[in-house]
Order: structure tokens, then C-alpha cells, then sequence
């Protein structure tokens, strides 16, 4: 149980403003290569001052085939991916969304597309398995998420030193109601690799439309470029405000966005304008 002094110092470290960081990746199917490439960003993000580093979905691995990443999947609390993570936060003393990675599934052909989040000192304090799978059938391009991976099933919010986190992963963006169920958070954090096609047409507007909705701040690390497999994602990695204003933007390619967070700013609007405290239909 938190002492009163340690909770007070809680309370008063979530008034200051902080910076976070978003990172983008144009990830391929080589592991190793994709957790130096990750490195090499969070070293920079790190540089650049932020306390919280979201990385984007899939990025140890964006394969040649949907299957490449059953291949790669990790046991859970065990592996070359998950001691990465672990090893950046403790290193670097921030806190680590590692967008997400292949953890192995209760059928042995699928994996769970999973977002984990390090502290400060490397240990994990959080798990999110994506729930909503992505499928796309138009032209020529398909996309049956799945085929591989099977889904989640619970809303994960995580408390930290920063506010309140809401965990989702790309396709979740479009169901609003998973963010309504988080009730009230500070921060929302969306691992992603939007196909460029989606993307071009939906991806600002929805990043945006849940940042006003909710009142809170945003991290949306994409994925963004040509990938070897020949598949196009859409990139534009940005942290919007709670007022809709997109902070920091990278459109294409490796990189990272940085941005302040300013709890006292979020705490003047949602003052200023309740509209959380004013939903009437909450079921059908």
C-alpha cells in the first residue's frame, strides 16, 4: 500500500507537463535487425526528452507471409522480444509500450497481437491483446487478421506515473465504444500499421475524433513505408491533444514524433467543457 507522501507525489508529478514519443518503423522480416532498428529510435526519443515511448504494431516483425509471424511467437514473460523491451526501459529509466508482438495462442497456427507496457525499472505492469482483427477485402488487396492471430477479449487500462493509459492496437481505432469503456482516461496509446489505402482516407480523423471524444491525448505509433513483402502502410505517426490539435507528425519512414503533455492544459478542458460527466446513453 502507497504511503500518503508517495501518493501526494503521485498526484503532483501527473500536474507537470512530461514528453512523449511515438515511433515509427517501416518494420521487415528480419527480428534481429527490426530490435536494432527500435533501439536506434528509442535512443532518439530518449535524446529528444521523452518519459513514455510508444512503439508501432508488429514491430520486431512485419513478414513476407501473414505466417512468419506464428514462426517468431514468444511464451509469455519469456523471450528475445519481451527481454528487448525490458532491457530499453530499465536502461533508458522511461516508461515502454511495446506496440505489439507475436505471443503464442491457445491453437498452435495463431498468436495473440499483443501490447505490453514496461515501468521505468523493466518490469512489465501491463498486458493488452488486440480484440478487434482487422479484414479487408477490396482490390487487390486482402487482409484476414484472423486467419493468424486470435483475438482478445479484455479492456486494459493501466495507472502510472503519467495518468491513466489506455491500451489499443490499428483496427481498434474504429469502435469507439472500447475507448468509451476505459472510462475516462488521461492517455491513449495505438500501436499501428494502417494499410496505406485505409489510411490515406480515415487514419487522421479517426486518431483525432478519439482524442476530442475522450478529452485526452493520443500516441499513435505507425507503421510507415514500403515493407519487403511489398505491402504499403500508411505511416503519419502523430500525438494529437485532447482539444483535436495534431502536436507532432512524421509521415513516412523511420523516425519519431515527440510531444509535451500537459495534465493541467487537459484538466482546463475537461473543466472547461464536461462533456464526459454528460453521457446519457451509456446501452441499448
Amino acid at each position: 500500500m502507497q504511503d500518503a507522501s508517495s501518493t501526494q507525489k503521485r498526484i503532483a508529478a501527473q500536474t507537470q507537463a512530461f514528453k512523449v514519443a511515438a515511433v515509427q518503423m517501416a518494420s521487415g522480416p528480419n527480428v534481429s535487425g527490426n530490435l536494432s532498428e527500435a533501439r536506434r529510435l528509442i535512443e532518439k526519443a530518449v535524446e529528444k526528452g521523452a518519459r513514455l515511448v510508444v512503439l508501432p504494431e508488429f514491430f520486431p516483425i512485419m513478414g513476407m507471409s501473414d505466417t512468419d509471424k506464428v514462426r517468431v511467437r514468444e511464451q509469455s514473460g519469456n523471450g528475445v522480444i519481451q527481454s528487448f523491451l525490458s532491457e530499453m526501459a530499465r536502461k533508458h529509466k522511461v516508461w515502454i509500450v511495446g506496440g505489439s508482438i507475436p505471443l503464442a495462442a491457445s491453437t498452435p497456427d495463431k498468436v495473440l497481437n499483443t501490447c505490453l507496457v514496461f515501468d521505468e525499472n523493466g518490469e512489465q505492469v501491463a498486458r493488452y491483446d488486440k480484440i478487434h482483427l482487422f479484414n479487408l477485402d477490396l482490390g487487390n488487396e486482402h487482409y484476414h487478421e484472423a486467419s493468424t492471430i486470435e483475438p482478445g477479449n479484455k479492456v486494459v487500462v493501466v495507472d502510472s506515473p503519467f495518468g491513466r493509459i489506455g491500451l489499443a492496437v490499428c483496427y481498434d481505432l474504429r469502435f469507439p465504444e472500447l475507448f468509451r469503456a476505459m472510462k475516462n482516461v488521461d492517455i491513449i496509446v495505438l500501436p499501428s500499421a494502417f494499410t496505406e489505402t485505409t489510411g490515406k482516407m480515415h487514419w487522421e480523423v479517426l486518431v483525432r475524433a478519439r482524442a476530442i471524444e475522450n478529452l485526452a491525448y493520443v500516441v499513435a505509433a505507425a507503421q510507415g513505408g514500403y515493407h519487403v513483402s511489398g505491402r504499403e502502410t500508411h505511416g503519419h505517426s502523430m500525438i494529437v491533444d485532447p482539444w483535436g490539435r495534431v502536436l507532432d507528425q512524421l509521415v513516412r519512414g523511420s523516425g519519431v514524433v515527440v510531444a509535451e503533455v500537459n495534465p493541467s492544459y487537459q484538466a482546463s478542458l475537461r473543466t472547461s467543457l464536461p462533456a464526459l460527466s454528460h453521457r446519457t446513453l451509456t446501452s441499448c
